[in-house]
């Protein structure tokens, strides 16, 4: 499997439709990287800083914004993709996932309008917020429609895409930023600001010809349309076996969770549902604590600050690897599995901010005024070259696999709602770093002046990623959105999820209830379904 694309033998239909779909529509992840990686080089340019500068002097003695004011306009757009994300499950549930996503653009597109055609912090601020809404709303609705279109054998390939896509607009950003902050007029920071309407058209366009989720058209009582739907994403006709038989088990699945009463989010935390919430949630909020968006939303001025000349280009090489690094990453998802991925993958980062921190510690001195230099060349390009292997480690474990763990562990009757909430603590854990970050690195009155020290805060969180896969993280490699419900279902401790295999479906126990006649009509089947599946697994449990 892995990333050849090869479909296994026995696998009815077509899949290469489902794949082109799940991989366009990961395309919005490069409005959220993009606008990340774009704001790492605008703080550091010449113009834009005296253009929005206040009164406030640097350390380099150059107008430019003070640290509470860079901090707010960094933070301001995690604050947006926390209330989006949040926003979501609603938006999802009411207009769908597909059109969820056309709303989302033209929100995040409205965001950009305001940065572009700003000349003061205000209204720059502004835009950020309404940009970050929209990012927030998309990476909540991307995974979800990815994880219920693809089909199980490669899915995390599919969602794992998103990271991709996340890492190839942070090198843009970084592309477009190193092309115009010489530039002494607007154009050094508009042009990479405006740069972004150019993603927001490409995604709306693709959204308006792509078919919505089956999954969602199932929840909706509309199983024709998700017939026609599921047929065209496995290029078969609508009444195929295979196609029925798919159908049929997202439909049991689905009429199994109604009999238990409608879905709020009070149902996100109760049962097993939490501890897959409690999941999702601690994944997300360690792969922020793990310090990558330090290194991609103040990479390019703590390099600057820390005495190396080509900063710019130290981001672009930073950016380079991230994308390139991913690809190792997609490979393994369906090869070798979550679970293992991301344990090692915490290993290896874990090892490397601990040698950035003592490198960058050990090796730079700061003058009375706040001015950091280097004491040891050859050890400052060193902690770069780990600050790159940090990134590799991330890049190819936990920057993929958070999405697609998330985006496939929660039951349909919960999963907008509950992906929603894992998305949102990405956010919150975004916005307190990207918030505190210049407090905690920067010279001068109530800051902490860390400088390089901070990357033993990283190193930290990143030992705790250790001990979170062992204990928290279950394998679902190969199993369909179904079955990982049924694997939670029946499996108590993470670490015995490796090799489980499904020993029933919610298909065959309704085939078995109506076999055993005088139910009477659909929703006595339904409930009869619903009181057998209990049955089975509370004697399974047993």
């Amino acid at each position: 499997m892995g990333l050849a694309l090869k479909k296994p033998e026995g696998v009815p239909g077509k899949s290469w439709p489902a794949i082109v779909i799940g991989l366009f529509v990961a395309f919005g992840g490069v409005l959220f990287g993009y606008d990340t990686g774009t704001i790492s080089g605008i703080l550091a340019m010449d113009y834009w800083q005296n253009t929005f500068s206040t009164g406030y002097i640097n350390p380099q003695n150059h107008l430019d914004v003070s640290p509470s004011q860079s901090s707010e306009i960094v933070s301001i757009l995690s604050a947006g993709t926390f209330f989006g994300a949040l926003a979501a499950a609603p938006l999802g549930d009411f207009i769908g996932r597909r059109f969820g996503l056309i709303a989302s653009t033209g929100v995040f597109t409205f965001g950009v309008i305001l940065q572009t055609a700003s000349t003061a912090i205000p209204m720059f601020v502004a835009g950020r917020f309404f940009a970050g809404f929209g990012v927030g709303l998309i990476s909540a609705l991307i995974p979800l429609y990815q994880s219920e279109t693809s089909p199980k054998w490669i899915r995390g390939v599919i969602v794992g895409s998103y990271q991709l896509a996340i890492t190839i607009g942070l090198l843009l950003a970084a592309i477009v930023n190193n092309s115009s902050h010489n530039r002494q007029d607007s154009g050094s920071y508009r042009i990479p600001i405006a740069v972004q309407f150019a993603w927001a058209i490409v995604l709306v366009a693709g959204m308006l010809i792509l078919p919505e989720t089956p999954r969602y058209l199932i929840k909706q009582g509309k199983p024709e349309r998700a017939a026609a739907s599921l047929a065209k994403l496995r290029r078969l006709p609508a009444d195929h076996n295979a196609i029925i038989d798919e159908l049929s088990e997202i439909q049991a699945n689905h009429e199994y969770e109604l009999t238990l009463g409608k879905a709020t989010y009070l149902d996100c935390f109760r049962g097993n549902i939490l501890k897959r919430l409690l999941t999702g949630c601690g994944l997300q909020a360690l792969q922020q604590l793990t310090g990558i968006n330090f290194i991609f939303y103040y990479g390019t001025q703590y390099f600057k600050n820390s005495g190396i000349t080509n900063a710019f280009i130290i981001s672009m090489i930073t950016s380079s690897v991230n994308t390139a690094s991913t690809f190792p990453g997609l490979y393994a998802i369906d090869k070798w599995g979550r679970r293992p991925l991301l344990f090692w993958g915490a290993i290896g980062m874990t090892v490397s901010q601990l040698l950035v921190a003592v490198l960058g510690t050990t090796t730079t001195g700061q003058t009375a005024d706040g001015t950091v230099f280097a004491k040891n060349v050859a050890a400052q390009k060193a902690s770069i070259a780990f600050v790159c292997i940090y990134i590799f480690f991330f890049a190819s474990t936990w920057g993929p696999i958070a999405w697609v763990v998330t985006g496939e562990i929660f039951p349909l009757k919960v999963r907008a709602k509950a992906l929603s909430m894992t998305t949102a603590t990405n956010w919150l854990l975004n916005w307190a770093i990207a918030y505190s970050t210049p407090y905690l690195v920067n010279f001068g009155p109530g800051n902490a002046n860390l400088q390089s020290k901070i990357f033993f805060i990283w190193f930290g969180c990143c030992f705790l990623c250790i001990a979170f896969v062992y204990f928290m993280i279950y394998e679902t490699k190969g199993l369909t959105l179904e079955q990982v419900d049924e694997l939670y279902a029946e499996v108590s401790v993470a670490r015995n999820s490796v090799g489980w295999k499904p020993t029933t479906t919610f298909r065959d126990i309704r085939a078995s209830v109506a076999h055993q006649g005088g139910v009477g009509p659909a929703s006595k089947l339904d409930e009869k379904t619903g009181e057998h599946m209990a049955e089975y697994r509370s004697e399974r449990d047993s």
